[in-house]
This record gives structure tokens, sequence and C-alpha cells, in this order.
């Protein structure tokens, strides 16, 4: 490990230069095996058909059974996918919510999405933020830079931040150590960061095991694992859209390892492209299985918090040959509502309005969804492929909650409450204090 020259290129988004300062970058970058560690080559489910006829299964039979407190099979939510009456499943989606929370309230976070690095030799084709080592458009932001960012972001009253970034072969584990260690030293935030794709790039070009780079990476400040880079999990899709990222079934284990070495995580899919109804299907099962495990060896403070659901994007994007459409908001809403049914042991599902706009993101408060995730200060890799929405202020999330009939509530990695707020005749919205039956949430 050496001190790389100082650069000066110029970040995308900023006149700002990224590195101005000197970085800990690795001289050796090839790629070398993942030091031994005990890894799934598969993810082990029952045999699931790719369609169902509409005779296998009754709606009313299906959701009553749901509501009624049983689990719902990947069948019967695959059946559902395929033949269920959207707005029954809705309906049944909603009260599901209602139950868990009666307060009727949804939530959302402010933080800050600091993508640390543009650099990757993943080249996943629906990405159209990378750039390859040696591309006169690659970047890594200078601790100086990054620190601007979470300065501005505190000031806006950010309680996270996200650092996520491109597969860079000349980073190492101190690198992050570095870099997480120098933003607890200097703030009092919460690091939801990274994702199990690159902590498996982490540890295979450092040499190290999964578990151990979690150990490190946990010491060094790393609060949760946020779900990138699940997209699919089925090695089928994986393999078309995906193929030199980590497998479907390594995903797994990491997020398993996560939990282990008790981090919290969360759950997520990128939807639309080259899935299937049954692949989706596969995804859900893979981690409700995997939250199964977490529960049952750790309690059930453990494990995801929450499922994240969003569309893929195809704007500037190699894949756009193949999938050169978005899905529909029919489809989106359909696949969270029926989440919300299936996900018996995960007890947040997050609409996602920065891809499918804010009508949309709206909406899926009535399909199941408790929580609309961030107003997000900043966002580029999706929005490098085009999205509906890239920002939006505090009021304007209050005032999309207050409209869809909900209880706006601002909260922080944990969901526990912050603030919630009382909407005057005028429209204004006024914080107000969250009662103590509330701070857990």
């Amino acid at each position: 490990m050496v001190l790389a020259p100082a650069k000066t290129d110029k970040s995308p988004d900023s006149d700002t230069d990224v590195v101005s300062s000197p970085i800990r970058v690795a001289t050796d970058v090839r790629a070398p095996k993942l030091s031994a560690t005990r890894v799934r080559t598969e993810i082990s489910l029952p045999y699931l058909p790719e369609t169902l006829d509409l005779q296998s299964f009754s709606q009313d039979a299906l959701l009553e059974a749901v509501l009624s407190g049983e689990r719902l099979s990947p069948e019967g939510a695959l059946w559902l996918l395929q033949h269920g009456d959207t707005e029954a499943i809705r309906s049944a989606a909603d009260q599901l919510r209602l139950r868990r929370f009666p307060d009727n309230r949804a939530t959302f976070i402010i933080d800050r999405n600091i993508n640390y690095t543009n650099i990757c030799v993943i080249k996943c084709s629906f990405c159209a933020f990378y750039r390859l080592p040696g591309s006169p458009e690659g970047y890594r932001r200078s601790m100086e830079n990054i620190f601007e960012r979470i300065d501005e972001a505190i000031a806006q009253g950010a309680t996270q931040i996200m650092f996520q970034g491109g597969h860079d072969p000349e980073l190492r584990i101190e690198y992050y150590e570095d870099l997480f260690s120098s933003v607890k030293a200097r703030y009092t935030i919460t690091l939801h960061s990274l994702s199990p794709s690159e902590v498996h790039h982490i540890a295979r070009y450092s040499r190290l095991t999964i578990a151990e780079t979690l150990r490190r990476l946990k010491a060094a400040g790393l609060d949760s694992l946020p779900g990138g880079g699940a997209e699919i999990l089925t090695e089928r899709v994986k393999q078309a859209i995906s193929p030199l990222k980590n497998s479907a079934a390594l995903w797994i284990e990491i997020m398993d390892e996560a939990h282990r070495q008790g981090l919290r995580t969360t759950g997520t899919m990128m939807l639309g492209h080259l899935d299937t109804l049954k692949d989706r299907v596969e995804h859900l099962a893979a981690l409700r299985e995997s939250q199964d495990r977490a529960h049952a060896s750790f309690g059930r403070d453990s494990g995801y918090r929450a499922f994240i659901p969003w569309t893929y994007q195809p704007d500037n994007t190699a894949l756009a040959v193949q999938a050169p459409t978005r899905a529909t908001s029919e489809d989106y809403l359909r696949t969270l509502a029926v989440s919300r049914l299936f996900f018996d042991n995960v007890t947040h599902i997050q609409g996602s309005w920065l891809t499918v706009g804010r009508n949309t993101g709206q909406t899926s408060l009535r399909y199941g969804a408790d929580d609309l995730g961030s107003i997000m200060l900043e966002e580029n890799v999706v929005s490098a492929a085009g999205v509906v929405e890239k920002c939006m202020t505090n009021n304007a999330m209050i005032e999309l909650i207050v409209e869809a009939g909900r209880v706006p509530a601002r909260r922080d990695t944990t969901y526990r409450l912050l603030e919630t707020y009382n909407v005057g005749d005028d429209g204004a919205f006024t914080p107000a204090p969250v009662p103590e039956s509330a701070i857990a949430y």
C-alpha cells in the first residue's frame, strides 16, 4: 500500500477537485482469488414452475390465509403476480401494513449518497455510472471533498451517509478503514454504506475472507450494510446482466455473514429488465430464508430492516438493447404489494419515488409501503441511467405523505422516529414532539 500522487480530475457534478490530496491505493491491481471462506455455490429453493394455471389457487383463499397469519408460499406469490386482481392484492397488502403500523405513519430519512469513486471493472450492463480504469472521466474523491459533502448534508438535517462506489481495483481494505474511521472521528453520523458486491470486491483484492473484511469494516465504523448489487437473485439473470459481479448465492452468503457479525442490512430488488415473475419470487424467497436464518440464530432484532424494490432504468446503458423500456407503474406496485404479503419477517417495505416518480411513489403507500426512503440530497448511480425524479425537499416529502392520507415522520437508519409534523390550515408544516410510544418504530 502506497500513497498515490495527487490527481486533479474534476467531479462530474462539481468544480471541486475530486482528488486534491494523496490517498492510499495499492500498486498491485491484479485480481486475486478470494481467500478461503465458506461460500454457497447456489441458492437452494424448492422448485417453482415458470407459470401457474389460473385454477391452481383461489385468490380469496390465498389472501384470507395471509390475512389470518399464514405464510404465503412462493407458489402463491407467483400466482398472485400472474393472475391476481390488482385491487384485491393492494387491499390485502394495505391491511397488513396498517396492522403492523396502526398509527398510520409513513416515514422518510434525510441522507446523502456519496460516491467515493466511479472507477469500476465489473461492467454491469445496466449501469451508466461506472468508468473503467484509465478513463479521463474516472474519479476518486479526496477526503476534503467527502468532508465538504458531509458538512452540507448535516446542515440539511442528514443523519445517515451512504458510501457507495465502483469496484476500483486500486482500493484495498485500508482505504475503507481510513475513510470510515476518519468520518467517525469527525462526525456523529450513521454509516449505512457499501454493498455485498463491494464487500466481495474488497475481500478479493485485499486477499481476505468475507468474515474478516466485514469485521474490519465494522471496527472502522460501518454501522449497517445496504442491499445494493442484488438486482435479481437468480443465477440466470445475474449471468445475463452482471456476469463479472458476485453470484446470487454469494450475495446471500455475505448478508448472512453480516448478520452473524451483528450488522443490520436491507434487502433490495431491481426489477423490469430480463427478469420474469418467477425470478422475482425466487428473489423474495431467498431473502425470506436468509431472514429466517438470522432470526433463528440471533433473534428478531437482526437481519434485514427493510425490503426496497425499484425499477431498472435503461437510459445510457448497454442493457437497453435487450431491455429498452421501464417496468410499468402497475407492475412495480403489484410486485411491491406482493412483497408485503410475502415478507412476514421483514418489518419495513420501502416505496421508491426516485425511479418511478413522485406520483407512483406516493401511491406505493396504498400498496403496502410504510416508508418512502430518503429525500436524496445526492444520488448519481441510478440517475446516470435516467430517473423520473432526482431530488426532493423535506417539505415536498411531507406534503407527498400528507396528500396520501398518512402521518409523516422523519426517522433515522434504525427507524427510530426523530420528528413528526403538524399540518396547519394554511398547509404549513411544523415539527411536533415524537410520542414516547412511537420512538421505537
